[in-house]
């Protein structure tokens, strides 16, 4: 039974699309031999609704704005006739009828609806999509300007450090320098001392305080260098 029903189904669905194609004739003999055909399966009003149903999106009538699916709903009717003779209560049927075919539209409402929903359920997912990928690539950018920056940052590092590794060379030298300049000075003036401590006293005072300005010339000096190399 299931095969004879899906058999049928497929014959509505070609025989629904002939109906629909431009040029075609508005003849009830193709709907109604479908209708005779299901009374034979023994497919009852809402089976046959179902068929049409499937058959609608099948041929995706819900989204169009042509008439398409006021001329399916016409061959619908036109199927169903076969199936309503068959009742004894001729109203009864007409009433079921009509109830069916305003659930066909409002079930075919709900699926243009829910059809309309999709395709913007679509396009907000490809906007998102394309978002992300712009986001991703401006991070992407932005962590390699970061990089650059982090190793300029180092290399500038390494020059400053090495720059005040130079200066401080260049003063530990001038401070050696000056150091030992001041205590060969010293050295000669003591020699000295010690000679003209034995012919002149008067000289020697002279001498005594020339060597202790050089004593406090020296220690300005050093002092002088060591402040200097306390601000590197």
């Amino acid at each position: 039974m299931k095969q004879k029903l899906n058999d049928l189904s497929q014959r509505y669905v070609t025989a629904l699309r002939k109906r629909l194609k431009p040029g075609a004739r508005a003849g009830l003999q193709p709907a109604l031999a479908i209708g005779r055909q299901a009374v034979a399966l023994g497919v009852e009003t809402l089976e046959l609704a179902r068929i049409h149903e499937r058959a609608v999106t099948s041929l995706e009538l819900a989204s169009r704005k042509d008439g398409f699916l006021k001329r399916a709903e016409i061959f619908f009717t036109e199927a169903l006739t076969p199936i309503v003779a068959t009742h004894c209560a001729a109203r009864q049927s007409k009433t079921d009828l009509n109830r069916l075919k305003e659930a066909l539209g409002r079930r075919t409402l709900e699926l243009a609806g829910a059809n309309l929903q999709l395709k913007r359920g679509l396009h907000r997912r490809k906007r998102i999509e394309a978002a992300l990928r712009k986001s991703g690539d401006h991070y992407a950018r932005l962590l390699q300007d970061s990089l650059h920056l982090q190793e300029g940052l180092r290399q500038l590092t390494h020059r400053v450090l090495a720059a005040q590794e130079e200066e401080r060379k260049k003063i530990s030298r001038e401070l050696q320098d000056e150091v030992a300049q001041t205590l060969l000075g010293l050295n000669v003036r003591l020699l000295a001392l010690k000679q003209e401590s034995r012919l002149n006293t008067k000289g020697l005072k002279l001498e005594i305080a020339s060597t202790q300005q050089l004593v406090t010339k020296s220690a300005s000096s050093v002092r002088r260098i060591a402040r200097e190399y306390r601000k590197l």
